[in-house]
């Protein structure tokens, strides 16, 4: 069964780079963990057909690996993604990122996506993340039983909710340095609470390791799970970030032994065994993945 700790550094590949292939069959070094072949912002709407084109010759070439990392579309569009649905072979991909995403949006996106076996990944980045009550809109629609297990993971468009600010990220800080650094921790309380896992935004500044992993280390304070990377020098620092560690290991270890004491002493902290069992499971998961 997937899941979202199995998306890691989630590759963002426009659908005309060269490199398309490769990177969705998963013979690219560094190998991601997970792609997202995106059809919008990446590429202009004159080269949309030639994207398609190229997602439509790639379907081709996957009859033959089972293997490689799991395979998303970012669809620009409901009539692109309805174009996307009738492509043969369209069943190898594990499912779609959905842009603007919101209660206003998604319905158009999920009516298409009924009968399939694909997940889904909306991004939240419209005006109604500053809208608390259109995100519990948002929240209550991804909620209802037909579509909350085809829900993997909620992702976070930091640009694109900058852009409706007038502004960009500063080169040399990070975006919990902007507004959407205390945008977050509310997009966390109201998803993370009812069960679903959010995703860190990318990082413009592609040379600039160590501000990559100061960002990322954040986006693990806060409760997100994993990372959208532009560029495949991001995935190893992202990865590393979020590999379970051997101390969180043995921790969740002790808190999910059977007759473990109701309170104990484990790397100089206080555990409590009924406190601390929702996070030692997910360790234990992530561990798995």
């Amino acid at each position: 069964m997937i899941s979202a700790h199995m998306l890691g550094a989630s590759l963002y590949i426009p659908a005309t780079h060269d490199k398309l292939a490769g990177t969705i069959i998963g013979t690219t070094s560094p190998r991601a963990r997970s792609v997202i072949v995106c059809t919008e912002d990446s590429i202009l709407v004159t080269d949309l057909q030639i994207a398609l084109q190229r997602i439509r010759e790639i379907l081709g070439e996957l009859r033959v690996y089972c293997a490689g990392p799991l395979r998303f579309i970012r669809p620009r569009n409901p009539d692109v993604l309805e174009e996307l649905l009738r492509m043969p072979g369209i069943e190898r991909i594990h499912g779609f990122v959905i842009p603007k995403a919101d209660h206003r949006t998604l319905p158009a996106y999920l009516n298409l996506l009924n009968g399939t076996n694909h997940l889904f990944m909306p991004t939240i980045e419209t005006d109604a993340a500053f809208d608390t009550g259109a995100m519990i809109a948002l929240r209550n629609h991804l909620s209802r039983a037909e579509v909350r297990d085809r829900c993997l993971a909620i992702r976070i468009g930091g640009n694109d909710l900058l852009r409706l600010l007038g502004m960009r990220r500063p080169l040399d800080r990070t975006i919990y340095d902007t507004p959407i650094g205390a945008l977050i921790p509310q997009l966390v309380m109201t998803f993370k609470s009812r069960g679903f896992n959010l995703t860190g935004p990318v990082m413009d500044q592609i040379d600039s390791p160590n501000l990559l992993l100061d960002e990322t280390k954040r986006d693990k304070l806060m409760g997100l799970e994993g990372k959208s990377a532009i560029h495949p020098c991001q995935i190893d620092p992202i990865e590393s970030v979020f590999r379970v560690t051997t101390e969180d290991l043995a921790v969740a270890s002790e808190v999910l032994t059977n007759g473990a004491p109701a309170v104990f002493k484990s790397g100089g902290a206080m555990i409590e065994t009924v406190v601390h069992r929702k996070w030692a499971e997910e360790v234990l998961k992530k561990r798995v993945t």
